[in-house]
């Protein structure tokens, strides 16, 4: 037997181990197999039957979903379902892991390139070896644009493109993302390492190259929020890359995704600058941000792991900066009285700020980490070749005269 054989089938689950995992009986174990939903492997010269892991984990979650959701309604959407199924990033007991490495764990040493490397095929290719591409002519006469939108202009210049191959797609993510970093730093398309492009446009020294570095990887990819499905969703049509990318930076245009460091700065800033600090964060988010940018994710009930891991960054800075440190004691001040723990966008406005990077730097940090993930997920959906189209549930008035 060969070691990859019995690689396998220390993955495989024994049909009593299966059929507890999924929590029925046997008999509708087996009733699973012969109706298509799970797969069964040999084992060996033994006639019992064995079952994949992932196999039966996968058929577990749908389960889940379906008693969630109702089988009449999950049977309705034959179209898709709006859970969709990945390989490529999940949050667990306040972990976030992309295909199964913890983001932190890379922060400390990897750069967005490898994130996304990791995130596109498991890191068995390395994409970005290839020269930069030029940006899209027209780009360069729009200097009074935002970085989102100058982003948001160079896909849309390059979404007629045919859509490509997913094996394709993956090959033009790293140009796709060098000319994203151009567009949001209104510079040449470059082959450097993401991070120091970001560094040398914003004059950061070496410890604020490094904090950039962390901050990108954490924020590469973060399962199917708001842009990603946008992402997936135009991806399952048939769309190009670009298109799909595009239809990403929209998404994350809006205040309640992208626009968290936004407001989250905002705040900060407010604080600074009055005489009563407590107060003036009260004030902020009961008439102006009542959804509390920067603190609370439903996702993380104990904490964001990545505004944890980058506010202590911060905390070994703060120093020598003064600024920085009272920037810090404010985040604390306003966790306290909103009881609430700060989220990753608060980490980004605290790091613009401090830093005196250009206002929406930390959107710029965002879009670019974002981009890794979103180009993972297009290539994934177009790899399934099936259309997202979730029925909808009516609620309105029925047939009138």
């Amino acid at each position: 037997m060969t070691n990859a054989t019995m690689a396998a089938m220390n993955n495989d689950l024994s049909a009593l181990d299966a059929a507890r995992l999924l929590g029925v009986s046997l008999p509708t174990l087996y009733s699973y197999v012969s109706r298509g939903l799970l797969a069964s492997v040999s084992n060996g010269a033994s006639r019992r039957k064995r079952y994949p892991q992932e196999d039966v984990l996968r058929l577990a979650a749908r389960r889940n979903d379906a008693k969630r959701g109702g089988q009449t309604a999950v049977a309705a959407m034959h179209w898709g379902l709006p859970v969709l199924e990945t390989q490529i990033s999940h949050i667990a007991d306040g972990r976030l892991l992309y295909r199964g490495c913890d983001a932190t764990a890379l922060a400390q040493h990897a750069s967005l390139e490898a994130a996304a490397s990791l995130l596109w095929d498991d890191g068995a290719s390395d994409y970005f070896q290839q020269d930069a591409r030029a940006l899209p002519q027209g780009l360069a006469s729009t200097p009074d644009a935002t970085p989102l939108a100058r982003a948001m202009l160079a896909m849309a210049m390059l979404a007629s493109k045919p859509a490509t191959s997913p094996a394709t797609m993956l090959q033009s993510g790293p140009s796709l993302m060098r000319i994203l970093a151009a567009a949001l730093l209104q510079a040449a398309p470059s082959a450097q390492p993401l991070h120091r492009q970001l560094a040398q446009a914003w004059l950061a020294d070496a410890e604020q190259a490094e904090l950039l570095r962390a901050a990108l990887v954490l924020l590469a990819d973060h399962e199917l929020n708001a842009s990603t499905f946008a992402v997936r969703c135009v991806a399952s049509t048939g769309a190009s890359l670009p298109a799909a990318l595009g239809a990403g930076l929209a998404a994350l245009s809006g205040d309640r995704h992208g626009g968290g460091s936004a407001a989250a700065r905002r705040m900060l800033t407010q604080a600074l600058a009055a005489p009563d600090a407590s107060a003036a964060i009260g004030a902020y988010y009961t008439t102006i941000a009542p959804e509390f940018a920067g603190f609370g994710h439903p996702l993380y009930p104990h904490g964001d792991p990545r505004a944890a891991y980058l506010l202590e960054i911060l905390s070994t800075l703060s120093h020598e900066r003064p600024q920085l440190a009272a920037i810090l004691v404010l985040c604390t001040a306003a966790g306290e009285l909103l009881g609430a723990k700060p989220n990753a966008d608060l980490a980004l406005a605290a790091m613009e700020l401090a830093f005196g990077w250009p206002e929406g730097a930390g959107m710029s940090v965002f879009t670019l980490a974002r981009s890794a993930g979103w180009i993972a997920h297009a290539a994934e959906q177009a790899t399934s070749a099936t259309l997202i189209r979730p029925r909808a549930r009516y609620v309105g008035r029925h047939q009138r005269d």
